[in-house]
């Protein structure tokens, strides 16, 4: 798959269906990401994956039952604070074209809740891939993250693997590091379910929008 076409026809799957992966296929496309670029060649990511359903049943079911415990969430990274314009009106139109796939109504609050809930149970991806970096390397070393993410997420699409990057994921880390077994100096940036993506769910069924070169760049020719 061309580069072009790869970036185009990703988008972000919330519903997939239970046949793994192959091995190959995942090792491939890893090994695709690894070529990302990164300050000082760096490679700062440090990215866990698992490579079986009984692998990822086994962490989904241990996050599921510690996000209903009721812990509060602490993410290593803050949260943006608020979103202003034009950021607020493309998501609120993200999530607003999310909820009417599914026939959530606007005033349903608690099916929203309910949907936001299920990035917990990886939405019942088959493998999950979640990245690590060192405290030390800072915002940079998440830019470069960033770029590592990116790369999966294409090297994914081109081989027909569906994937949906998930900061939600990121959002109880001292339990995915104790559950992993990294270091407390290594800090969760976010995760990403993937594997094939079931076409007939509603929730595949609508596309984000993006703007135009022109609204987005300024350009400067003296």
């Amino acid at each position: 798959m061309q580069f072009d076409e790869a970036i185009r026809r990703r988008y972000s799957a919330r519903a997939f269906q239970d046949r793994e992966v192959p091995r190959a296929h995942l090792e491939a496309i890893l090994e695709s990401a690894r070529h990302t670029p990164s300050w000082c060649n760096t490679q700062p990511w440090e990215p866990v994956v698992t490579v079986s359903r009984t692998a990822t049943d086994r962490f989904r079911e241990a996050l599921w039952a510690h996000v209903q415990s009721g812990r509060t969430p602490q993410p290593d990274h803050p949260f943006p604070v608020r979103y202003e314009e034009p950021h607020a009106t493309r998501r609120k139109r993200c999530g607003g074209a999310l909820y009417t796939a599914l026939g959530i109504a606007r005033e349903n609050k608690r099916g929203a809740f309910e949907q936001t809930l299920k990035n917990f149970r990886l939405f019942e991806a088959p493998h999950v891939l979640l990245v690590f970096c060192h405290e030390s390397l800072g915002f940079y070393g998440g830019v470069d993250c960033g770029l590592y993410l990116q790369s999966f997420l294409l090297a994914a699409q081109a081989r027909d693997v569906q994937t949906c990057a998930q900061a939600a994921l990121a959002t109880y880390p001292a339990f995915v590091r104790e559950y992993f077994d990294m270091p407390a100096d290594r800090k969760l940036l976010f995760g990403c379910s993937f594997g094939y993506a079931d076409p007939d769910h509603p929730a595949n069924g609508f596309r984000t929008e993006r703007e135009t070169v022109e609204a987005q760049v300024r350009f400067v020719d003296r």
